[in-house]
């Protein structure tokens, strides 16, 4: 992989030139010295900083958040890898929640447009007192003006 040109670089890690270039600017891949032959020449070691890169991408971290693990995996400690990793666990779990509740919403939302008043489905009345939105009361709800 050594000495390999951008554009064998990229496609050897399955990205295009300008997701590199994209992460060089960045600053989550550094720009390569150019080679004897004048070209910028990809290492083994950019090789493995673009697939962490991609890996941490699809596990969901951000590009700031690869940015504070990039050293840590470097370096081959975990310790900050875990507290990063159990942090986006966490956050994806309160994301789930909300998607959760989401969803309840929504099923309510449906049963009142196919069994409810035109109006209130329209309106995206719950008819449970609450808007489809989520906040407080509505006093022209469903269950206020049909038992």
């Amino acid at each position: 992989m050594a000495g390999l040109t951008i554009g064998k670089f990229a496609d050897a890690a399955g990205v295009g030139v300008e997701t590199v270039r994209f992460y060089q600017r960045r600053g989550l891949l550094a720009q390569p010295a150019r080679g004897r032959s004048g070209f910028r020449e990809y290492t083994e070691d950019d090789r493995w900083r673009l697939a962490f890169i991609r890996r941490a991408r699809r596990l969901g971290f951000t590009l700031a958040e690869i940015s504070d693990l990039l050293g840590p995996a470097e370096a081959r400690s975990t310790g900050e890898i875990v507290r990063a990793a159990e942090a986006k666990l966490a956050a994806v779990a309160g994301q789930l929640a909300e998607l959760a509740r989401l969803q309840c919403r929504l099923r309510r939302l449906v049963q009142v447009c196919a069994h409810g008043s035109s109006d209130d489905c329209l309106a995206l009345q719950l008819g449970d007192g609450h808007r489809a939105d989520g906040h407080g009361q509505d006093s022209s709800s469903v269950l206020a003006s049909h038992p």
